[in-house]
């Protein structure tokens, strides 16, 4: 949780409030990946890539 507190104060700081979208699609990919990889819904989630 510190990796993201200093992430997010690095945003505010240095004002790339660009870079806030690029990272939660990427956390949004990563656990997407996490839930469905040992699920029944796997097969679904790998036809959408």
């Amino acid at each position: 949780m510190d990796f993201l507190r200093d992430l997010l104060k690095f945003l505010g700081e240095r004002k790339k409030f660009w870079l806030a979208p690029i990272i939660i699609v990427l956390l949004l990919i990563g656990l997407l990946i996490v839930i469905g990889g040992g699920s029944a819904v796997a097969p679904f989630i790998y036809t959408l890539f």
